[in-house]
């Protein structure tokens, strides 16, 4: 279980000072603050391009990311046009495909009885793959997305302009044979009674690329290393499947793999004593908020039979995350496979990913994770 690094910080002042980017921006810890600042977008706003991921992406990317960067009521039009292909994960031909893909996969690793690294070997490819399966694009598609590696926008590797390029070749294959795919859908569509600008279509692919990439992995690989650690819970939910869903929303609060998001304030504020400037930013701590004592019990242990469990790993308010049942779809499916083939996990070697502020250190996730399965 990784340590809580806002623990302090949320029962004495409720936020924390975090510097980016030659900003410092209060970051809300408490449950009930970061659910009301979620709610209220006239004074808390997601419409400023480029401002609301942390650290800001002014050059990783050169359009508005859609429909997150906006507020209501271009926000609901906006979602309206992708929220089909997300409630893909809903229909039993994707439920299938996902439980196929992950059960092949597990199958393949216990026949090899050897060492499986997660993040790149196991969990990549499930986020990548599923993704073909959401977009209606073929499966193949998916061996260019394994080639960029966990992180879409790593400078160094140019993966941010290797992404625009991507996704605007494809705009412009559907546009000459157009489909039922994601690519076909966003020509077809309209916005205020016009065609989408290209910006626009490019903005919907840009953060259904990048927006649940390395959430995904991150959350495979805590549970499978949890497993690891703590056998005791893999049996548990041998011994009682019907529990599968609660235990998943359990793992989506304590291994929340997006620490905070940003909102930026139109006029001056002022929350918990922080004094927000026209312009200036706060950022909702979803991370710290899963862990609030106020609301749940020990929030430090991992409680599989956790019920109610409200946390705020998909967001809250009109920006509840569009791609939550395809996460959902993933884990189930992941937990499924587990409970009914592997015996054992043992851990042969990890590193964390940690994620380094100066006002705080989390661990969130694994850069490398090698296990071996053990069948039953």
């Amino acid at each position: 279980m990784p340590e809580d690094p806002f623990q302090k910080a949320r029962r004495t002042e409720g936020t924390l000072k975090c510097p980016f980017q030659g900003e410092e921006i209060p970051m809300l810890l408490r449950h009930a603050d970061v659910r009301a600042a979620a709610k209220d977008w006239q004074t808390f706003s997601s419409d400023v391009p480029f401002r609301i991921p942390i650290p800001s992406e002014e050059k990783m990317r050169n359009m508005r990311q859609l429909p997150i960067e906006t507020n209501p009521p271009e926000h609901t039009a906006y979602r309206q046009i992708i929220e089909p292909f997300f409630k893909r994960s809903k229909t039993p031909e994707v439920i299938a495909k996902v439980q196929t893909l992950i059960n092949e996969l597990l199958e393949k690793a216990l026949k090899d009885k050897g060492s499986l690294e997660i993040v790149h070997q196991f969990a990549l490819p499930i986020q990548s793959r599923a993704l073909t399966y959401l977009l209606g694009v073929p499966e193949s598609e998916a061996d260019t997305y394994i080639e960029w590696g966990i992180h879409v926008f790593h400078d160094e590797n140019g993966c941010g302009s290797t992404l625009e390029d991507y996704l605007a070749s494809a705009l412009k294959r559907a546009e000459k044979d157009p489909g039922q795919d994601f690519f076909s859908a966003l020509h077809k569509a309209t916005f205020q009674n016009r065609v989408l600008t290209h910006e626009e279509k490019m903005g919907f692919a840009n953060l259904t690329f990048a927006g649940g990439r390395d959430t995904i992995i991150h959350s495979i690989s805590s549970i499978i290393a949890h497993f690891g650690q703590h056998p005791e819970d893999l049996q548990s939910l041998r011994e009682n499947p019907k529990g599968l869903v609660i235990a998943g929303e359990e793992f989506f609060r304590a291994f929340m793999p997006l620490t905070h998001i940003g909102r930026v304030c139109p006029i001056e504020t002022e929350i918990r004593g922080n004094r927000i400037l026209p312009g200036g930013r706060i950022s909702l701590g979803w991370a710290a908020a899963n862990f609030d004592p106020e609301v749940f019990d020990e929030p430090e242990r991992i409680d599989l039979t956790r019920k109610p469990n409200p946390h705020v790993s998909f967001g809250f308010g009109t920006h509840l995350c569009v791609g939550a049942p395809h996460a959902r779809l993933i884990i189930r499916s992941l937990l499924e496979a587990l409970v009914a083939k592997v015996a054992t996990i043992e851990i042969l070697e990890a590193t964390s990913h940690v994620e380094e502020n100066l006002a705080y250190s989390r661990e969130n996730g694994f850069d490398k994770l090698e296990v071996q399965f053990l069948a039953h």
